[in-house]
């Protein structure tokens, strides 16, 4: 009997949800976007309803305007999420984003701990203006500033990450 009950809490053990690495991977990871646009840190114009997803195959956010607040709303864009790799891309509409301290994205990963080792802007597959000013990161947190950039079917924007080790959990 002792030696059966050791064996079923050895199966638990081994079946209990435990946090898993990463592998370096956005993958699996659970993300919360949000469009925001700031005079500065503490008085934001526009804030987004925020979208939370688990990253995994296809498009993770395929934002739709929210409806004005306060002569402000969500630009249309569809945002990937892969393995290394953020992209965005806009739909037929086109226009230029509000020109402010920062207008633009804001990505918030699940996470304890600085998430992105490194960021690289894909020239090849970016038509925005974005250089690496334009790119912050903080903790598990991502921030793209798009203000004054133009946006429409042919605007591209794809970064490459190196992915720490952090856990999921």
């Amino acid at each position: 009997m002792k030696r059966m009950l050791a064996l079923m809490c050895a199966l638990l053990l081994a079946i209990a949800p435990l946090p898993v690495a990463a592998g370096g991977s956005l993958e699996g990871r659970i993300v919360t976007l949000n469009v925001e646009t700031w005079r500065d840190d503490m008085t934001p114009f526009f804030t987004s309803r925020g979208r939370t997803v688990t990253v995994g195959s296809g498009v993770e956010f395929a934002l739709l305007p929210e409806g004005a607040q306060g002569g402000f709303d969500v630009v249309p864009v569809q945002v990937e999420i892969t393995q290394n790799r953020i992209e965005f891309s806009y739909g037929a509409d086109r226009g230029i984003f509000w020109d402010a301290p920062f207008n633009g994205y804001i990505l918030r990963f699940a996470v304890d701990c600085a998430l992105f080792e490194a960021v690289a802007i894909d020239e090849d597959a970016t038509t925005m203006p974005v250089t690496s000013d334009n790119i912050r990161t903080e903790g598990g947190a991502l921030f793209i500033n798009v203000a004054g950039m133009a946006y429409g079917p042919d605007a591209r924007l794809s970064l490459d990450f190196r992915i720490s080790e952090c856990l999921l959990g």
